[in-house]
């Protein structure tokens, strides 16, 4: 075994799973939290295309999504990123990964907000807040206080998730995972120690996000 950790770069090739799983965290952090208040906006057609972008992504597949990014769109259309074929995919692995995931981060915003009160929201209104301003004095701060939990569910689905950008050729874990065993024997305790470093980067994320849910959970 450890002839194959002399030969193969397992740490560098986790460390490309962690830069996609921060990046494309923010990445869908940011999108989702503009999807949600598309979702929660006064005018129905801003609600209709947070919806529609929510039914349209959750339902489907992460790995049509990823085979489209370089097939459809990078290689007919011709839309790269950069004329390096590993950073080209690295950069529409990032992409993809953050606008599947804002989905799941726009749903857990939601129940977020689905913990306030209402009275909340009528009270911003009748001292004369406008939309934004109740939205961002009131309505989220404590959204993401109530959707902590969540998010952190979603992250570690992220994390998970990063294993199909292997699919476009971005050489992360499971990519190497993979070329281990097709060229090594000992393929399962091969994949025993892949599996156990996604154990050890989702386990920390998980008892985090737990103790700061209940730590940060507002009081009623």
């Amino acid at each position: 075994m450890g002839a194959i950790f002399a030969k193969y770069d397992i740490f560098g090739a986790f460390l490309v799973t962690i830069e996609l799983a921060v990046l494309s965290a923010i990445g869908a952090l940011l999108i989702g939290t503009v999807v949600a208040i598309l979702r929660m906006s006064p005018v129905p057609v801003l609600q209709l295309v947070g919806t529609s972008y929510v039914n349209l992504v959750r339902n489907t597949p992460l790995t049509v999504l990823m085979v489209s990014s370089i097939l459809g769109v990078s290689f007919i259309l011709g839309l790269s990123w950069s004329d390096n074929a590993k950073t080209n995919a690295f950069i529409w692995a990032v992409i993809v990964l953050s606008v599947y995931h804002a989905a799941f981060v726009c749903e857990a915003l939601r129940s977020g907000v689905n913990t306030i009160p209402a009275g909340q929201a009528e009270a911003a209104r009748s001292i004369g807040l406008t939309f934004q301003q109740s939205l961002t004095e009131v309505i989220l701060p404590q959204a993401f206080r109530g959707a902590i939990a969540p998010l952190g569910s979603t992250l570690i689905a992220l994390i998970k998730n990063t294993t199909v950008v292997a699919v476009i050729g971005v050489s992360d874990a499971a990519n190497l995972m993979a070329v281990i065993i097709e060229n090594e024997t000992g393929g399962v305790l091969v994949f025993g120690i892949f599996a156990l470093g996604f154990v050890i980067l989702t386990l920390p994320v998980g008892v985090w996000f737990t103790s700061l849910s209940r730590r940060l959970a507002v009081k009623r």
